[in-house]
């Protein structure tokens, strides 16, 4: 049997090399899509709520150790050991097909450039990695140039790509659209983590003496560089820290659960069938903080098949998950208020979001 990537023209395949495109992984995928011997998406093992305190918020910063932490956290800011990046590879398809971060989240200020001017505020101003796919680099470049990098010089920001991958048909064939051409997909947030090594930008955190990394999405402006949370994060000894939040009614989303043993997030498809996901109260945010040092090495991450649609057709793509890395490293879970939690998915949540983004970003200035 052929592989589908055998159908590649060499430009095509040129292209998908440039970006990162991890070919033997897709082959083995591919051909276990054709044979219908992909796993399930669902985890294997015992799967149980977490254990009673395993999940619990940080100190309040109003008690004398909590202030410990906040202390702690300014120290580290001060010193420029820690760093954002942003998660921005995604199109905003319902405000018109832009760039989600250079959308306006307030008149006249994107969600990019309010995140650049946070950190352009702190003490020491911390820098800020975007990682971008094919579709948004070259409108965040241009974005960020053009305002003068919202206050951050522009050594203090690191735009680096993640890798890509072509569609499939549900068959295993690839996928092409009306006009012939290949559809490429960016894999999932989990290839956060081999692009920051192949880019360079992980080396230069390392290099500045980045410590510390918090990952947020771009639409969540409430993720921030908090010192109290990094104070507390430093203090753990923890390789990564999970930010949750606890479920409103309706709340769905990858959460925090005991697999043989072992507390790791797990995805909301990837529960067993018959599992009560409201026995565990709290959900994932997507907000993340990492231990640099503890992200210089290959994760075993596991690949899922996803069912999408491209041009009203169905295909398949092979993504992975950031937040399984919680499989792996010595993980702590932060239950956060949702003032930290503020995703913006559509108009109507940001009109939605407008009063607390006003009260966030009120006292600063807009730049462009």
């Amino acid at each position: 049997m052929s592989s589908p990537l055998d159908d590649l023209r060499p430009e095509e395949r040129s292209l998908l090399d440039s970006l990162g495109f991890d070919a033997a992984a897709f082959e083995r995928l591919a051909d276990a899509l054709r044979a219908g011997a992909l796993p399930p998406n669902q985890v294997q093992g015992v799967v149980a709520p977490p254990p009673e305190g395993a999940i619990r918020p940080p100190l309040p910063p109003a008690t004398p150790q909590g202030a410990v932490m906040t202390e702690a956290g300014m120290r580290l800011l001060e010193q420029g050991r820690a760093a954002m990046v942003v998660l921005n590879g995604g199109m905003a398809t319902r405000f018109g097909g832009r760039v989600k971060g250079v959308v306006d989240a307030l008149p006249g200020r994107s969600f990019l450039g309010l995140q650049a001017d946070r950190l352009a505020r702190l003490a020491s101003p911390a820098p800020l990695l975007v990682m971008n796919s094919r579709a948004t680099e070259p409108a965040t470049r241009a974005h960020l140039e053009q305002n003068g990098w919202f206050g951050l010089g522009e050594a203090d920001v690191f735009c680096f790509l993640q890798s890509g991958a072509p569609r499939l048909t549900p068959e295993g064939d690839l996928f092409r659209d009306a006009d012939g051409a290949i559809s490429i997909y960016g894999p999932g947030h989990g290839d956060l983590l081999p692009s920051l090594r192949r880019s360079g930008a992980l080396e230069w955190l390392l290099d500045r003496g980045v410590e510390y990394l918090l990952m947020a999405n771009v639409d969540n402006l409430g993720g921030s560089l908090d010192p109290h949370l990094l104070g507390t994060f430093a203090a753990s000894g923890d390789e990564m820290m999970v930010e949750v939040v606890a479920k409103d009614p309706g709340d769905k989303g990858g959460a925090p659960a005991s697999v043989d043993g072992r507390v790791q997030l797990v995805e909301d498809f990837a529960f067993p069938d018959g599992f009560d996901k409201d026995s565990v109260p709290v959900f994932n945010t997507n907000t993340l903080w990492f231990r640099v040092d503890a992200l210089d090495r290959d994760f075993p991450l596991r690949w899922y098949c996803v069912r999408k649609e491209a041009d009203g057709q169905p295909v398949i793509q092979f993504e992975r998950l950031v937040g399984q890395v919680s499989w792996f490293l010595r993980t702590g879970w932060a239950l956060i208020g949702r003032d930290r939690f503020q995703p913006v998915k559509s108009p109507e949540d940001l009109e939605a979001a407008q009063p607390r983004l006003r009260e966030m970003f009120g006292r600063l200035r807009v730049v462009g």
